[in-house]
């Protein structure tokens, strides 16, 4: 199963956060800055190229897989909702399955009662027949149906000591460019987030 990310998460610690933990007193010069430093500590831990191996932030995924199987546990939880299943048929156009034929149990995907899978064409060169849409994540989101819950309190705290490592040594950081695979992660920072980091 490969997973994609179709709607980037929304930022999950806000400029006002960063710049109280900073106590930078509302300097608005350096809220650019800040901001880039908290997309890249985010974009280390979150979603499906992420340390955490969950989703934080609300977001829209995509997992591709070759087939249809009885149960499908879908990653990067928490889950919220799916937005389609779709699989493609053997002249690789998408046909969309029918709401009906499945149900939702946590993060497995499953058929409804009495119902069964649509058997995917043989779409030659095509490992990737069967695609299921579907947002994950903390962010509250009214619209929800459970509403989700906010990103656990230790989360954010390991963001905002992330960013300020990388503000306080501005040498690793001043081009702004920072690639997720270097933002540092301190003892502390692991220790808080070490409790929600999903194993595949």
């Amino acid at each position: 199963m490969r997973v994609i990310v179709i709607t980037p998460p929304a930022p999950i610690v806000t400029w006002e956060e960063a710049d109280q933990h900073l106590r930078l007193d509302g300097d608005d010069e350096q809220r650019e800055m800040i901001e880039r430093l908290v997309k890249a500590a985010t974009q280390h831990i979150d979603g499906p190229d992420g340390w955490l191996g969950r989703a934080l932030g609300l977001q829209t995924l995509e997992a591709r897989m070759r087939g249809f199987c009885d149960l499908i546990r879908l990653p990067y939880q928490p889950i919220v909702d799916i937005v389609s299943v779709h699989y493609l048929d053997g002249t690789g156009q998408p046909v969309l399955v029918d709401p009906d034929t499945y149900e939702l149990f946590g993060r497995d995907l499953g058929c409804a009662w009495g119902k069964s899978w649509p058997t995917p064409g043989a779409y030659r060169g095509h490992a990737e027949t069967v695609r299921i849409r579907y947002r994950a994540g903390y962010a509250v989101d009214p619209s929800a149906d459970p509403v989700e819950p906010n990103v656990p309190e230790p989360v954010k705290q390991a963001i905002l000591l992330m960013v300020g490592d990388m503000y306080r040594f501005t040498e690793t950081a001043s081009d702004m460019n920072i690639a997720p695979t270097s933002i540092p992660m301190s003892t502390t920072v692991e220790n808080l987030l070490s409790p929600y980091r999903v194993y595949a």
